[in-house]
């Protein structure tokens, strides 16, 4: 896919070499070229953003996490989350839920309504209100109930071939690992791929992504595709988690918020071929105005606008703005008041090296909570109590 928003025609190699690959990534019937996941993230990848990033270059791009459990209840919130492009193809959901029979009935309506191409079941999640019910991360550690659920959601898809797809962390901390074990019965359960962040449930998104347990997993699970996840925020990052653990593809999560254009970098360095110069402020301003389009195109503009403060941060990351315009852009309510900001920058500064690195919240580590007893017995298979009574959107 050939981006629609230009960018700086200046470029620069990689220090890394793009991976040999002897076939390309395919998930189900889709081949995913270059292999790049845009990681599902709530408030952030609903379809303006996808449809931004998609303008960029090919992959997959997932939708925001859906609850099981809303979706067969048709919560209006959930309904209107689980919108697509007309050309955006494959349509990529994200399931979350914990009990075997309503994430059965979720893909049964998903297949029969035609509601989505390709599903992905999130066992990743760490914000304790997920694990305090034990879902997300807690799940996995329950190897009898992550597997039902699984083998669930892929027989109720398997007849529409709708592939399933899988992610996991490490573990919900040190003493409790489960990712290679996740790995196996996902695999043994029927999923067509399976993604790992490197981080347990307990770092949150602190410290630094253990890669060695991309490579330990990809060891392990030999037949169907394996995907590293954690701290990618470059084309040269994505290069090095390939060469280094040997994984199938990415998922890029916070290294594009504020930087769609990343989507443009991978492509160029999996093709083997020089990565783009970041933008100049003027070109940012470009990529801003356009997200605010599709966010007032989506939600209307009042609502659109509001929803856009929250990635202002992110795209002036590093460029000399003063602090009175940042705040400004911070309460921005309108495509006009946008348009007048935009017009107070300088489009000839260039890309600042500062506005490299980790992005996003990265917060600190914690005691992962949990359902009372949760760490008792792997093997127990029952569904936690009230683990599904808060459903409202997501």
């Amino acid at each position: 896919m050939t981006a629609t928003i230009s960018a700086s025609p200046e470029t620069t190699s990689t220090s890394a070499v793009a991976p040999e690959r002897a076939t390309a990534l395919r998930i189900g019937p889709y081949e995913v070229d270059p292999p790049v996941v845009l990681a599902p993230m709530a408030g952030i990848t609903n379809v303006a953003f996808r449809r931004l990033c998609r303008e960029y270059g090919a992959g997959l791009y997932v939708c925001e996490m859906i609850t099981s459990r809303a979706l067969v209840e048709r919560h209006p919130t959930t309904l209107q989350m689980v919108t697509f492009d007309a050309d955006e193809h494959p349509r990529s959901m994200q399931l979350y839920g914990v009990d075997p029979a309503t994430m059965r009935d979720a893909v049964q309506m998903i297949v029969d309504e035609n509601l989505a191409d390709h599903i992905d079941m999130n066992f990743g999640c760490p914000v304790p209100k997920v694990t305090r019910k034990g879902g997300g991360s807690a799940l996995p550690y329950k190897r009898k109930l992550f597997g039902d659920i699984v083998e669930a959601a892929v027989r109720a898809a398997e007849p529409a071939g709708v592939p399933v797809t899988v992610k996991f962390r490490i573990g919900i901390d040190d003493e409790h690992i489960t990712h290679l074990d996740a790995g196996r019965i996902a695999e043994e359960r029927g999923a067509a791929a399976v993604a790992l962040h490197g981080r347990t449930a307990s770092q949150r998104y602190s410290g630094q992504a253990d890669w060695s347990a991309i490579s330990r997993l990809k060891e392990t699970v030999r037949s169907i595709p394996v995907l590293g996840n954690g701290d990618i925020f470059s084309a040269d990052d994505a290069l090095r988690m390939v060469a280094e653990t040997g994984c199938d593809g990415v998922v890029v999560g916070r290294g594009c918020l504020g930087r769609p254009w990343l989507f443009r970098d991978l492509q160029a360095a999996f093709a083997g071929e020089p990565v783009p110069e970041g933008p100049k402020l003027g070109e940012v301003a470009r990529v801003m105005r356009r997200h605010a389009e599709l966010l007032a195109d989506h939600m209307g503009e009042e609502r659109g606008l509001r929803d856009l403060r929250k990635h202002m941060a992110q795209y002036l990351r590093g460029f000399p703005v003063g602090s009175d315009l940042r705040h400004r852009f911070g309460l921005v309510s309108g495509l006009a008041e946008l348009d007048d900001l935009l017009g107070a920058l300088d489009p000839e500064v260039p890309f600042p090296a500062d506005a490299e690195g980790p992005r996003g919240r990265q917060g600190s580590a914690g005691k992962v909570v949990l359902p009372e007893g949760w760490l008792d017995d792997p093997e127990d298979a029952s569904v936690p109590v009230g683990a599904e009574v808060d459903h409202n959107g997501g």
